[in-house]
C-alpha cells in the first residue's frame, strides 16, 4: 500500500492554517460522541480517585483467569517499548518498566488459584475510579466485527468500494505547536499550494477518489459499508468462498456526525429507540433518503488488509470478545486493566449487571471522554445484537502500578 500519511513541516503548517482555501481557519478534528459534545470534554474535568477494592461493585466476581491470559498477551506489546517511557500522560500510570516487572511476575501466576490471582492484582495495582466533571457515570456502548459480502473486482452486484488510505491525505498534530491543542489533529490535502480539508463522505461517494487505484475490496451494500466504517474493522466474505479481514487505516478528518441523532432531529425515531438495528431498518425502508442521511456524516474511514486471526485493535493486539475495551486514550492508556461496571444489553429489562475485568486495547472516533467505554463483542449475529443495543450507563475503574501511586495527578 502507498505510504500512509505525511507530516507537515512546521513553517508550512502555520502558513496553511492561516490561509485555508475557504479563508477561515480549520477547526480541530475531534469526532463527536453520540451523547456528548466532545468540545466540552477537557483534561482538567477528568479525575482519577483512589478507591479501596472493596468499594468496586462486585469485585472478585469475575473469572480472573480469563483476564490473566489477555493481560499476558498485552504484555508482549509493552515489552517492545522503552522501559523509561511514560505509560500514559498521568504520572500515576507509571512507566513502562514498572509494567514489565508486573508482567514478569504475572507469568508465574498462570497456575495460581482464583483468590491468589485477585490478591496478586490487588498487591501490584492501585485502583482508581474515573470521574468527569463531578460525574462517575458515563456512556458504555458496544461494537463488533461485522461481516460483508464482497469481491476483488467491481461488478453490478458489488458496486461499493472500500478504499485504502490515500497518499495525498496529510495529517497534522496541532499539539506540536501549542500545548493547549494537545491531542488535536487536522487532516487535509494540498490544492494549488494551499492546505484544505480532505474530501467529505459525500464527495468521496460522488467519485472524488475514482481512478486512483485505491480500491481494496468491492462490497454489495452501501449500508453495510457505512456500518463497517463505524465499527472500524470487519470480515469480507468473497465470492470465491474465501474471506479477508480489513481494519482501520485512517480517516478523512471530518467531524463524526451520528445519523441516529440526525434521525431523531428529523422526527424519524425517538432517542430511546435509536440502535444499530433500528437505524438499519430505517435506511432499508427509505433507500432514496438513506443516501442523503449517510452523507450527513462527513467522516470517512479508510481501510487496510489484515493478516492473522481476529481483528486487531489500536494497541496492536488481536481483540478478545467481551474483554477488549475501546477508550479515549487521552485519559486511559492502551494496555490499562479496567474494571467495567454496567448493565447487560442482552437483558431486555436491563436488570442484570455486567461487571468484569477488561483491558483498554482500542479506541474510536466516537469514544470521547474519561468515563466512556466501548465493549468489543466479537463476530456473528449474537455479537451484532448485543453491540447494537448497548447504550448503558456505567462506571470505570482503572488499575495502575502501586509503585507510581504517590506521584500525583498530571
Amino acid at each position: 500500500m502507498r505510504r500512509a500519511r505525511r507530516t507537515l513541516a512546521i513553517g508550512f503548517l502555520i502558513t496553511a492554517l492561516v490561509a485555508c482555501a475557504s479563508g477561515e481557519p480549520l477547526g480541530p478534528v475531534v469526532p463527536s460522541d453520540p451523547d456528548t459534545d466532545p468540545e466540552t470534554v477537557s483534561a482538567s474535568g477528568v479525575h482519577f480517585s483512589k478507591v479501596d477494592y472493596r468499594a468496586i461493585p462486585n469485585w472478585r466476581s469475575d473469572d480472573i483467569r480469563r483476564f490473566l491470559d489477555l493481560f499476558l498477551r498485552s504484555c508482549e506489546r509493552l515489552r517492545q517499548r522503552f522501559p523509561d517511557e511514560a505509560f500514559g500522560r498521568d504520572p500515576r500510570a507509571g512507566r513502562v518498566g514498572e509494567w514489565v516487572r508486573i508482567c514478569d511476575e504475572a507469568t508465574r501466576q498462570t497456575d495460581a488459584r482464583r483468590d491468589i490471582l485477585y490478591r496478586f492484582l490487588e498487591s501490584r495495582f492501585q485502583a482508581y475510579q474515573v470521574s468527569e466533571s463531578g460525574r462517575d457515570t458515563g456512556l458504555m456502548t458496544g461494537y463488533f466485527e461485522t461481516e460483508l459480502n464482497g469481491t476483488r473486482q467491481p461488478g453490478t452486484d458489488y458496486p461499493v468500494p472500500l478504499y485504502g488510505l490515500p497518499d495525498d491525505l496529510i495529517v497534522a498534530d496541532l499539539g506540536a505547536f501549542r500545548h493547549e491543542w494537545a491531542d488535536t489533529t487536522i487532516a487535509g490535502r494540498l490544492l494549488n499550494g494551499r492546505y484544505v480539508p480532505y474530501y467529505s463522505r459525500a464527495e468521496i461517494n460522488a467519485g472524488a477518489l475514482h481512478g486512483r487505484d485505491l480500491e481494496l475490496i468491492w462490497v454489495d451494500s452501501a449500508v453495510d459499508a457505512f456500518f463497517l466504517q463505524i465499527q472500524g474493522s470487519g470480515r469480507i466474505r468473497l465470492a470465491d468462498g474465501t474471506s479477508v479481514r480489513v481494519g482501520y487505516a485512517g480517516r478523512n478528518g471530518h467531524r463524526y456526525v451520528s445519523i441516529g441523532r440526525e434521525l431523531v432531529a428529523a422526527g424519524a425515531m425517538t432517542l430511546e429507540n435509536v440502535s444499530m438495528q433500528s437505524i438499519r431498518a430505517w435506511l432499508a425502508q427509505h433507500p432514496r433518503a438513506a443516501v442523503d442521511m449517510m452523507n450527513r456524516n462527513p467522516s470517512y474511514i479508510f481501510f487496510r488488509l489484515l493478516q492473522g486471526a481476529g481483528p486487531v485493535g489500536a494497541q496492536g493486539v488481536p481483540l478478545t470478545p467481551e474483554r477488549s475495551l475501546a477508550v479515549d486514550t487521552r485519559y486511559v492508556p492502551l494496555g490499562t486493566p479496567v474494571w467495567l461496571s454496567t448493565r447487560d444489553p442482552r437483558d431486555p429489562q436491563r436488570k442484570i449487571p455486567y461487571e468484569r475485568m477488561m483491558i483498554a486495547q482500542d479506541t474510536g472516533s466516537a469514544i470521547r471522554g474519561g468515563v466512556r467505554g466501548d465493549v468489543f463483542w466479537g463476530a456473528g449475529p449474537a455479537a451484532a445484537l448485543a453491540a447494537g443495543h448497548m447504550k448503558e450507563p456505567g462506571m470505570l475503574y482503572v488499575l495502575w502500578p502501586r509503585t507510581a501511586a504517590d506521584r500525583g495527578p498530571g
